[in-house]
């Protein structure tokens, strides 16, 4: 047999399983009308078989006053005309209206009246059992038997109605006879009852096995139908809550990798699927804040380092500022000193001026840097307006334009509509400025940066793009970090990026970088809110 084969019970079982619950219960109840129907039945037919038992009695039970009766009025008939057939012997003696012949008749008319009412009785207690305890109908010998004496006490009746037959010595002794007969008949009743009785104890007794037998039936088949019902709803109701609320415990332990499975179709198999989505679904929203919360925390903290740099930087670029401001003067004043004292042509002057050139140039150039720092750390708030960025962008593109170390290098601004942002002007312009120099110092000679602005719903986005030699992602994660700097030759101070960061963070905006990896190149993009006056005259647009 191959291993994955299934018998066909098992497919079956399968099969049930992928019911809906609706039919599962359905099931399950016509289960419990079966079992309610089996022991209803049990038990109605033992009460109509206690019923018939006790009907049967009853009617045995009536009989045997009206058989009793019936011997004894035959056993004073027949001595009545046993008494008449001796006073007369075999003599004919003809009606000469004897006051004790007119009697006679009388008490012999009234007794056979008095039988034939307990004869009629009789007949209609047989008929009763006959037709009403259909179970155990009277016998053949007792119907036989009472019929037998119903011609006799015709016969009898027939010959008493004649006014001469107590004359007739015939007559006589034939109505001694049929009496004799009929209270034979009558006796023999009782034994017929009593055999009856023996009959109903032998059915009693057979039909009482017969009902154990059913009990004990009916209750294993109730049982079994029992289990059947209660293994049907475990497996189909208990069982899978079982599994659903263990499986929502170990969710709610924080297990978020564990999946409920259940084999079924129903509408728990749903509920188990629904359940895993929605822990797939929590864990994916909970990856992605702890995501976010990272990147989040990157971003403060590197807030707070440029907010602490540019404290320091305060107070640096103050105490810096006026000791070169002094240095460079000095040096000033002593090159128009020594040119006045040693005169053009003397080469240790010439050299001397070089020198205090060099100082001079030195000295701007350290006060350039402590004003950037003084822009890196200034707090305050610069006013803001509505500021055209394709026109601000090609003007600092064209300037860029004119440094010569950048001529062979090329900016390729997108042609597109106006795109106005709220911002401030000269500090957009040195945000786009350190963006531009970044891009142009990290591609090579005849290469290209890409220049895009365009408008969305309710904000701008301006995008630099390069394809040169790119950044790896240790890189990226300090970026935006003053004093950081990976350019080429070992230039720049670092503080580029970060006065840019600032800036547009104090915009309200965002800036971010992506590189595919080392000679991948970079793109930055910066989001910045879109002027009120645009936004308001595109709701317009639309609402027109």
């Amino acid at each position: 047999m191959l291993q994955g084969s299934t018998s066909p019970r098992g497919k079956e079982v399968a099969l049930l399983s992928r019911w809906p619950i609706r039919n599962k219960l359905l099931v399950g109840l016509a289960l419990l009308v079966v079992i309610v129907a089996i022991a209803s039945g049990s038990g109605l037919y033992g009460l109509y078989a206690y019923k018939w038992m006790v009907k049967s009695l009853s009617s045995r039970a009536n009989e045997l006053p009206l058989t009793t009766a019936l011997i004894r009025h035959m056993s004073d008939l027949r001595v009545v005309f046993a008494e008449a057939h001796a006073r007369r012997g075999d003599v004919y003696v003809a009606d000469d209206a004897d006051p004790l012949d007119e009697l006679l008749r009388r008490d012999v008319t009234r007794r056979l009246a008095t039988i034939r009412g307990v004869l009629d009785r009789y007949g209609n207690q047989l008929d009763f059992n006959e037709f009403r305890v259909e179970t155990m109908s009277a016998g053949r010998h007792e119907r036989r038997t009472f019929d037998q004496m119903q011609r006799l006490f015709d016969t009898m009746s027939r010959l008493c109605g004649q006014s001469d037959w107590l004359a007739r010595p015939a007559d006589r002794a034939r109505l001694y006879v049929l009496a004799s007969q009929l209270e034979e008949l009558a006796c023999k009743l009782p034994a017929i009852l009593h055999e009856r009785m023996q009959e109903l104890a032998s059915d009693v007794r057979g039909q009482y096995r017969s009902l154990i037998y059913l009990s004990w039936i009916t209750t294993i088949i109730g049982g079994l139908l029992l289990a059947l019902l209660v293994k049907l709803f475990y497996d189909w109701i208990f069982r899978p809550l079982r599994v659903l609320i263990k499986g929502s415990r170990r969710v709610a332990l924080g297990q978020f990798n564990y999946r409920i499975v259940l084999d079924s179709r129903d509408e728990m198999a749903e509920l188990a699927d629904a359940l895993n989505d929605m822990t797939a679904r929590f864990r994916s929203i909970r990856d992605d804040l702890d995501r976010q919360v990272q990147e989040r925390t990157k971003e403060v903290v590197r807030s707070e380092r440029l907010a602490s740099v540019g404290f320091l930087a305060a107070g640096v670029a103050h105490e810096i500022n006026n000791p070169l401001a002094s240095i460079a003067m000095c040096a000033e004043s002593l090159e128009g000193r020594l040119t006045d004292v040693l005169g053009e042509a003397n080469g240790e002057g010439a050299v001397a001026r070089q020198y205090l050139s060099m100082i001079q140039t030195e000295a701007f150039r350290c006060k350039d840097i402590t004003e950037r720092l003084l822009d890196f750390s200034r707090m305050g708030d610069v006013q803001r307006q509505d500021t055209e960025l394709r026109e601000l962008v090609q003007g600092v593109i064209d300037m860029v334009g004119h440094l010569g170390k950048y001529h062979d290098k090329q900016i390729v601004l997108a042609a597109g509509p106006p795109v106005h942002a709220l911002a401030n002007a000269q500090e957009m312009k040195q945000v786009v400025l350190n963006l531009l120099t970044n891009a142009l110092d990290s591609i090579d000679t005849g290469q290209q940066v890409d220049v895009r602005l365009q408008a969305e719903r309710d904000h701008v986005e301006l995008l630099v793009a390069d394809n040169g030699c790119g950044m790896p992602p240790d890189v990226l994660e300090h970026l935006f970090e003053p004093f950081f700097t990976r350019k080429r030759g070992g230039q720049g101070t670092g503080l580029g990026l970060s006065i840019t960061y600032r800036i547009i963070a104090d915009h309200g905006g965002r800036i971010t970088a992506h590189s595919a990896g080392t000679g991948q190149g970079s793109q930055f993009r910066v989001t910045l809110p879109r002027a009120a006056s645009q936004q308001e005259s595109r709701h317009r647009y639309q609402a027109a």
